[in-house]
This record gives C-alpha cells, sequence and structure tokens, in this order.
C-alpha cells in the first residue's frame, strides 16, 4: 500500500537520508535548509546515527570525511554561502576517494545575498567549486519526492564510486510541502569497503590521504580518478523529455525552474503552439545526448534559469551551433513565472 507523507522538501530529503542508511550528519544552520538540519537531528536520535551541529560549516564538512572514512554512510547540508567554505573539504574527499552526500539548498547571492531561491551555484557544483581536477554526479530535484529518491539514490552513487555525490536543491524545494511517497520502487545496494579504518587488528593497516608526493603518484592517482569520471558520464546520466520530438521550440530547465517551465509548455500547446522541454536530472554528467537528438526535430532552444545564465553554456555545447540557443533568467532570488516565459516563446515565436 502507497503510504504518503506530507512534508517539506528538505525534511524528504532528511527522510531519503535515513532510508539509506545515512547514520551521520554534521551541519552548521543556515536558511533556507534548517528544517533538513532539524529533522536529521530527531530521526539520527531516533534510528542510532550520530547527528552533529557542528561549529561551522568548516568543521561539518571534516567531520564529514572522519567518519566517511570510517566506513559510514555520512552526509552534510548547507545553503550557498555555507557551501563555499566547504569547498576544500569536498576536493580533499574527492582526493581520497571517500563516498558521501552534500547538499546545497541554493539562496540568492552572490555574499551572503537573502534567502530567496536561486540556481546561481550550477557552475559550482558541476565544474567544481574546490581545487584540482575532480568531477561529482549532481543531481537536480524538482520535487519533495525528487529529494526523497534521489538522496537515497546519492548513497548508493557514492559508495558505486567512491566519491561525493551532490545534491543541487533551492530554497523553494525545501521549503514547500507536498505529499511524498515513503514507499521507494528502488532497494539500496551494500557495498563492501575494504579500504575504511575500522582498525587493522588482523590485518594491514589502511591509509587515506591525498597527499601523494612520489615521482608520478599523484599523475597515475589524478589518471586513475578521470578514469572513473568517464565511467560515471557513461552510466549515469538521467533526463526527461516531454514533446521533444515534435516542437519547433525547446524548452531547458532543471530543479524547481523545470516544473515552472512544464506548465509553460503545458500553456503555450494550448494555444497551439509546439513546445517541449527537455529536463537534465544530473546535471553532471550533462544529458548531451537528449539535447542532441531535440537538435533532429527543433532549430531553436530556450533555457530557463533562476541566474545570469549558466546551465545555457552545457546546451550550447551540446547543441554545437545546430540551433539557436535563446536565454531567459531571474537572478537574485527573482523567480521567473511561467507567464513570463510563455511571453518570451510567443516572442521568440
Amino acid at each position: 500500500m502507497t503510504r504518503k507523507v506530507l512534508m517539506c522538501g528538505n525534511e524528504a530529503c532528511g527522510e531519503g537520508a535515513i532510508m539509506a542508511g545515512c547514520r551521520f550528519y554534521a551541519g552548521y544552520p543556515i536558511t533556507p535548509q534548517n528544517e533538513l538540519t532539524s529533522y536529521l537531528a530527531k530521526r539520527m536520535n531516533e534510528t542510532g546515527g550520530v547527528f552533529i551541529q557542528a561549529e561551522s560549516e568548516l568543521a561539518a564538512i571534516n567531520m564529514v570525511f572522519g567518519a566517511a572514512a570510517a566506513g559510514f554512510r555520512a552526509m552534510t547540508s548547507s545553503s550557498s554561502p555555507g557551501i563555499s567554505l566547504k569547498q576544500e573539504g569536498i576536493s580533499y574527499l574527492v582526493g581520497c576517494e571517500l563516498p558521501c552526500v552534500i547538499v546545497n539548498m541554493q539562496r540568492g547571492g552572490p555574499g551572503l545575498g537573502n534567502i530567496a531561491p536561486s540556481q546561481a551555484d550550477y557552475f559550482q557544483a558541476v565544474k567544481g567549486g574546490g581545487h584540482g581536477d575532480y568531477k561529482m554526479i549532481v543531481l537536480a530535484p524538482a520535487s519533495a519526492h525528487d529529494l526523497l529518491e534521489y538522496t537515497f539514490l546519492a548513497f548508493d552513487l557514492a559508495d558505486k564510486y567512491r566519491n561525493p555525490t551532490f545534491i543541487l536543491g533551492d530554497g523553494l524545494l525545501g521549503q514547500m510541502m507536498e505529499p511524498v511517497n515513503l514507499n521507494l520502487s528502488i532497494k539500496s545496494h551494500h557495498y563492501d569497503k575494504p579500504w575504511a579504518l575500522t582498525g587493522c587488528k588482523g590485518r594491514k593497516p589502511n591509509i587515506i590521504r591525498s597527499l601523494l608526493l612520489g615521482d608520478n603518484v599523484l599523475e597515475n592517482h589524478n589518471k586513475k580518478l578521470q578514469e572513473k569520471y568517464r565511467v560515471m558520464k557513461d552510466m549515469e546520466v538521467r533526463s526527461e523529455s516531454f514533446h521533444a520530438r515534435d516542437s519547433e521550440i525547446i524548452l531547458v530547465a532543471f530543479g524547481s525552474m523545470a516544473r515552472i517551465a512544464k506548465l509553460s509548455m503545458e500553456l503555450a500547446r494550448k494555444r497551439g503552439l509546439k513546445v517541449g522541454l527537455v529536463r537534465p536530472i544530473t546535471l553532471w554528467p550533462f544529458p548531451d545526448k537528449a539535447i542532441q537528438e531535440a537538435v533532429e526535430k527543433t532549430k531553436k532552444f530556450l533555457v530557463v534559469e533562476m541566474n545570469a545564465g549558466q546551465m545555457v553554456e552545457d546546451v550550447r555545447l551540446a547543441v554545437n551551433g545546430r540551433a539557436e540557443v535563446d536565454f531567459y533568467g531571474r537572478m537574485g532570488g527573482g523567480i521567473p513565472s511561467e507567464i513570463e516565459i510563455l511571453n518570451k516563446i510567443e516572442a521568440l515565436v
């Protein structure tokens, strides 16, 4: 029997982590993701896990490093400026091949900005906000249930590839309340962790480090990581499309903007306009193929984002000059409405 519960997106994200077997969380309060921290403070206690309100974002990400190194499913979350403070730790986690889940409920920026929704951290998430050549799978939920399901999935992906996995949400998704189906169709996988620091009695000690000073040692480590990213790119691309094969204009949007763009698409089709939608679910690896397939049927794309135009660059790379790519966005917490997007569609027509 389907079990639905009314939850805000932040709570759904926390429950997804619990269902996936997360038993360590460290975070520091910041709006608009505080409900997630609050929810896990309660649920970790109920499930025998460890919850720590750290003294700072830097402390939180390094506590996650320690828990992940010990083999636990570990998680942290924050909002835009807090995620910026975690970037060095994220690079260390990737360099040491430690699986964990990191959640960003984006807010308006730059700087402290405001607490309204934004998608201006796209570059930071998909291009690597910390130092070094690294990648993380970046999942973009569009609903409270997505936050539950994708957080659950993120832990499996992290363990599968021994790499942090990133959830890129926003304040709108985190705060909205929706029915969430707690009966997931996907099942969690168990991954052995012989590399974990679990005590070395009876075996050789494990060593986890990213300081590699020998001749060519660091270069060879980087080559190994890049091969892992190539496998991710081949195996983990996710997207969904609507009317992408019979439309003159294709909207491209992710996260909460994909929901609004879908409504604009439906309004446009009621007016006789052939409009479709491609929604990237993984922002990295980016669904180039879904965009390229749509190019065969259309000559015009409209990318809609809550930023100054960040994902539009990846869409243009995928299109590779074979179609016109236009952009509509708002910044600093501004949210494009379905009517604004519809007006832009009509202007393009």
